[in-house]
């Protein structure tokens, strides 16, 4: 169960979500107006953010009893996160970027223990087609190059879950289908679950389920808490 949640200086209940459940490989569509908490949403489920008051299991992992060091470790262990304006280090190279979540967490390392991490990344870069970018700093990439990069990163060491927060909201409509697509590739190769939030619905049928968010939080139809 997901409950309510305020944005650090708010004085109203921005989330009131009773329940909301996702299982393993489902490719979840979240939807809902700018604004509306979409991105709050995901920084509780990414343990960025604590919620005020009920749970928040991920994984089997009440992160409202975490604090916000077990939080961060969580969530470098068992969650890709990609943001909306990417968070590429931008002095590390293409590889390098990649590379950071199992630097972080070893924990993470031992999911791709047995297999070569170059040879793993090389090949997931030519499936996204930058391999060949592999040595150059991410700042000389274009923008869908370097969205592929963040989502190079957030895949490698194989993830539980991954967060997306609205990353092909600069794309037009076809590299946004090809962009998906190549991202559900990867997920289903890794058995990696989706939960993809955006306010464009024009890309909602390429996911197994869809939600409003309005529909699930409470909030938006005066019921705090």
């Amino acid at each position: 169960a997901r409950r309510p949640s305020r944005y650090p200086s708010a004085d109203h209940d921005t989330l009131h979500i009773p329940e909301f459940h996702m299982t393993k490989g489902e490719r979840v569509f979240l939807y809902g107006p700018s604004g509306s908490g979409k991105t709050t949403f995901l920084e509780i489920l990414a343990g960025i953010l604590k919620a005020q008051t009920g749970r928040a299991e991920i994984l089997g992992h009440d992160l409202t009893k975490m604090s916000e060091s077990q939080r961060d470790q969580f969530r470098a262990e068992h969650l890709g996160y990609i943001f909306q304006s990417f968070n590429l280090i931008p002095y590390l190279s293409v590889q390098q970027n990649i590379q950071l979540p199992v630097q972080l967490s070893p924990a993470r390392g031992k999911h791709i223990q047995n297999e070569d991490p170059k040879k793993m990344i090389l090949q997931m870069c030519e499936r996204l087609g930058i391999a060949k970018f592999l040595d150059k700093r991410v700042t000389e990439l274009s923008i869908g190059q370097q969205q592929r990069v963040a989502v190079a990163r957030a895949l490698f060491g194989r993830p539980d879950l991954i967060l997306a927060d609205e990353p092909t909201s600069s794309l037009d409509m076809d590299h946004r289908e090809k962009f998906l697509q190549l991202m559900f590739e990867l997920c289903d190769q890794y058995g990696t679950t989706v939960l993809f939030v955006s306010h464009d619905r024009s890309i909602q049928h390429l996911f197994s389920r869809s939600v409003s968010l309005d529909s699930i939080n409470m909030a938006a139809h005066g019921q705090g808490v």
